[in-house]
């Protein structure tokens, strides 16, 4: 395999040109920690650009940056080509793009994306809700909650919720099993605002395995056999049917895709 080493350049955070390169390295890579990525943020003169440079000449790297003044992209390109450096500028050919249809000048203030607004905010809480009320922890998240996940263990509560709360809702999850009777908190709230997921029980055997495998213990455990898994999915059928909230079947389907089915149940909501 082919190695490559990426430099992720900014004068701010550089979370913009990461998540930009990994989703170029996806097209080739699946697994995109098999790629060097080094960022180095907070760049802010061209000394620094320099010394850039020269590391990914001798690194043999590419340089991916999200530099907003002038000054800094016209530096890069200059030390880039001085030193045969590959740099790919991703936000100066927007920049000019749009200042040319505005026929406005850029502010060339670094960090502008992630201005502490009100947005911002609630994302941040959001996020926050999601850890407290996580896993049913407290079921008095379940009342406070935007929204409510039930299911039982390794249905992708956890992370469903983190990518909600980064659309900034708050989520509270609750897992379902047999010897314990679900939060009364689950029936006094609006059905609508609460999704049961569901997987088929030979996708969450082999999940369940492989996830003791993980741990180091054996993968015949009782929290894993099929007899088990059906039980525990029963007994979420039951419940689910007494909230009476809709169920998504998550076999097949990504955190992304469950999410858009609950956003577009809950933006009709409004």
């Amino acid at each position: 395999m082919t190695p490559l080493t990426m430099f992720i350049v900014s004068d701010s955070v550089g979370e913009t040109a990461d998540l930009v390169a990994k989703a170029a390295i996806s097209q080739f890579r699946h697994d995109v920690d098999t790629v060097v990525m080094k960022r180095f943020a907070n760049v802010d003169n061209l000394k620094q650009i320099e010394e850039i440079a020269l590391l990914a000449q001798r690194q043999k790297a590419l340089i991916v940056h999200t530099l907003v003044k002038s000054e800094m992209r016209e530096g890069m390109a200059h030390y880039a080509m001085e030193n045969g450096v590959q740099a790919i500028d991703l936000i100066g050919p927007i920049v000019d793009m749009i200042g040319g249809r505005l026929e406005e000048s850029p502010f060339e203030e670094p960090g502008l994306v992630r201005q502490l607004d009100d947005d911002y905010f609630k994302k941040i809480e959001a996020i926050e809700f999601a850890v407290k009320y996580d896993d049913g922890r407290d079921p008095r998240g379940i009342l406070l909650a935007d929204i409510v996940l039930v299911g039982v263990s390794r249905t992708s509560k956890t992370p469903l919720s983190q990518y909600l709360a980064h659309h900034r809702y708050k989520v509270a999850n609750v897992p379902l099993v047999p010897e314990v009777e679900p939060p009364a908190e689950l029936l006094q709230i609006d059905p609508a605002r609460c999704f049961g997921l569901v997987i088929s029980p030979e996708k969450l055997n082999f999940i369940r395995k492989e996830r003791l495998i993980a741990l180091g213990l054996k993968d015949d455990a009782s929290y894993a056999k099929v007899s088990r898994i059906e039980q525990e999915i029963e007994h979420f059928e039951k419940v689910v049917e007494r909230v009476g909230c809709r169920v998504i079947n998550v076999t097949n389907r990504a955190v992304e895709e469950t999410a858009n089915i609950i956003l577009d149940q809950i933006e009709q909501l409004k």
